[in-house]
């Protein structure tokens, strides 16, 4: 990865280990491994985490809620990081800290399925160190008590996800928004965030927009591409050349 860009993840709801090596094959820093959406379920993304090299950063895996015995399995399976859905208190950021984190910060139990996940003579220090505890802001409620949620001691990142936050201020639900609430929220939690001093992601489906978006909102890492919609874009794509072709020759 080169130390001028921002890292790029990819999100993955394909329960396959061929996709997450082929994303990193493809240059991506790393992945997201979805069990809120999508077909992957909790045995399956543990399998799937060995897919990625030990000493990743960013072997993500976005829970389906704050339940700790699923976030302590894919902790133990190697996950770097945790993004929690829709967080809008600092209540539930803290119950997302109590399932990451190794006391005295949390309450995660020792017992990990991959050995020596992390180096250091404390081993619960090196792993609350090594692991990130990332909320996820996703709807109006969130970027209003972003302060209160970022100020929580344990969260390491906040990701903005942009369609759900359109939904919530009655918007389309889609990604890349360049002006309006959706913009604005945006900058109100980097700005949060920055104030807090943790880490700033957001999920972006345009590589140009992703771009000026690490610009104008300091992104510390970019969310970009879902493996389905890639499947399905240069699905479509082949079909209409196809067709197209066939129309030149008759």
């Amino acid at each position: 990865m080169s130390s001028t860009r921002v890292p790029a993840i990819m999100h993955v709801a394909t329960p396959a280990l061929s996709v997450v090596e082929a994303a990193l094959a493809a240059g991506y820093d790393g992945v997201m491994i979805d069990l809120q959406h999508g077909e992957i379920g909790l045995d399956q993304a543990c399998t799937m985490l060995r897919a990625i090299p030990r000493g990743n950063s960013y072997a993500f895996a976005r829970a389906a809620g704050l339940e700790p015995g699923a976030i302590g399995r894919l902790l133990d399976s190697g996950a770097r990081g945790i993004i929690a859905p829709t967080i809008e208190t600092a209540q539930q950021a803290e119950q997302l800290v109590a399932a990451t984190k190794y006391p005295p910060l949390g309450r995660r139990s020792l017992g990990p399925s991959r050995p020596a996940l992390y180096d250091g003579p404390d081993y619960c220090v090196a792993g609350n160190a090594m692991v990130a505890t990332i909320v996820q802001i996703e709807t109006a409620a969130g970027v209003e008590a972003a302060a209160q949620i970022l100020a929580v001691d344990g969260v390491d990142a906040v990701y903005v996800g942009p369609a759900d936050l359109a939904v919530s201020y009655g918007l389309t639900g889609r990604a890349d928004w360049a002006e309006g609430p959706v913009a604005d929220g945006i900058l109100r939690v980097a700005a949060a965030a920055r104030e807090a001093g943790v880490r700033f992601g957001l999920y972006c489906s345009d590589p140009a927009f992703a771009a000026a978006e690490i610009r104008r909102a300091e992104l510390d890492f970019v969310g970009i591409g879902i493996d389905l919609m890639f499947v399905g874009r240069q699905a479509r794509a082949t079909v209409a050349a196809l067709a197209a072709a066939l129309e030149e020759k008759s």
